[in-house]
């Protein structure tokens, strides 16, 4: 798998690509591919404070419920509707169209912290 080279990433299998001061989350290819089938997400609410390190949401496979971690801290602006009805699309496109929110950056989001792709490829490797 190619993970985007522009987007930065967690140890916890999420993504984060920042445009101005809005920033986009996701979960990884490798993340949705350890859960398998994708049945139900729960995402914030626009208006909803998230903060870089806690969790903000969760989603729900054939074989677990898995808690979603925010890499920065703002307030959500836009949650994927698509994926209420049709949450299977984080199977199939997890780095594009199934993001998971958008998020206004407020404080120090500072991302040397979080993996480049090449790190996470081998991190994620390294995991199974």
């Amino acid at each position: 798998m190619n993970y985007p080279e522009s987007y930065r990433y967690t140890k916890e299998h999420e993504w984060v690509s920042v445009s101005g001061d809005v920033a986009t989350v996701g979960i990884t290819y490798h993340a949705q591919h350890e859960l398998g089938d994708i049945v139900y997400v729960d995402l914030p609410k626009v208006g909803s404070h998230v903060d870089k390190g806690r969790t903000f949401g969760s989603v729900e496979s054939v074989k677990a419920v898995s808690d979603i971690y925010s890499p920065v801290t703002g307030e959500v602006v836009e949650s994927n509707e698509v994926l209420g009805t049709a949450p299977e699309q984080l199977n199939s496109d997890p780095h594009e169209t199934a993001w998971l929110i958008k998020v206004k950056l407020v404080g120090d989001n500072d991302l040397s912290d979080l993996m480049d792709a090449t790190a996470y490829t081998e991190y994620a490797g390294a995991e199974g």
